[in-house]
């Protein structure tokens, strides 16, 4: 006779396990919850808000950062090919590194967190946005007028007369590409190692990040200087921080809401929850 197998029903560490992480996870919605009540008080009054977002929220649309195994290319490393010194010694290669680069950012979209940015834009009285990237993510998603301290790759600057033009060729025919004016050498309108940041756009951001009652930081490491000064300089103003990263940042501390989210996930949650007429299509 076969012997009977019994069927055990759950143990009763495997129920209390289960019951605690039911608890857990109904605190973090609650708390969610309470945090998004909170900022929607704040934002109620239509203050004015300045916006920081860094890599984070490029990365949650596929874009990598570019540095470290990120950016090895043909074995160089970012930081061996975005000098002015490597340009001019060998304009073909750092072009031949950015038209590899803009192949991969012209593939991806941004995401729903971009768009709602895009939408507050028109909606608050008082907005201005500051971004690290060079992507045009923001741009591409509907921003109108955004603050980018390290420049757009989808601009070239005349290396001769400095003019700034848009060039969204990919891949680009002809490498290095010249001024249709002069003859000279294009180069990428970004920022690169050893080069200051464009005064009048780092002097905006200031006087933003100044005279702001709220400051969102988004998807930044909140390490890179100075971009990483200005919700601290906010916050010695009076301002509101909200951070919205995935993962804990030094800013962390110092901010009056820290959403561990994703931008793309959370904007969107705050954005249905404005009145009409704030932030709301």
């Amino acid at each position: 006779m076969p012997a009977q197998v019994k069927k055990m029903g759950p143990s009763p560490l495997s129920l209390k396990n289960r019951h605690l992480w039911v608890i857990l996870i109904e605190s973090q919605m609650s708390e969610l919850e309470k945090q998004l009540d909170e900022l929607i008080e704040i934002l109620r009054a239509g203050p004015r808000i300045a916006v920081l977002t860094g890599a984070g929220i490029s990365a949650e649309s596929g874009i990598p950062t570019f540095r470290g195994k990120d950016g090895l290319w043909r074995q160089f490393r970012a930081e061996e090919l975005a000098t002015p010194q490597a340009f001019f010694r060998d304009p073909k290669l750092v072009w031949e590194w950015y038209d590899w680069r803009r192949g991969i950012i012209g593939a991806k979209e941004p995401h729903a967190g971009h768009r709602v940015l895009a939408r507050w834009e028109r909606y608050f009285p008082h907005f201005v946005l500051i971004t690290q990237n060079v992507d045009g993510f923001h741009r591409r998603a509907g921003s109108q007028n955004v603050l980018e301290l390290h420049g757009n790759i989808w601009e070239v600057r005349c290396t001769q007369e400095g003019t700034i033009v848009e060039n969204t060729e990919c891949p680009l025919r002809k490498m290095p590409p010249l001024c249709p004016a002069c003859g000279a050498m294009l180069r990428p309108n970004v920022v690169w190692f050893g080069e200051s940041l464009p005064s009048e756009t780092l002097e905006e951001a200031y006087a933003a990040s100044a005279s702001c009652d709220v400051m969102f930081a988004i998807g930044t490491s909140a390490y890179v200087q100075p971009a990483a000064s200005l919700p601290l300089l906010a916050a010695e103003r009076g301002a509101k921080i909200i951070e919205v990263n995935p993962e804990p940042t030094p800013l962390s501390s110092t901010a009056d809401l820290s959403f561990l989210a994703k931008a793309g996930e959370i904007l969107p949650l705050i954005n249905e929850r404005l009145p009409a007429g704030l932030g709301r299509t």
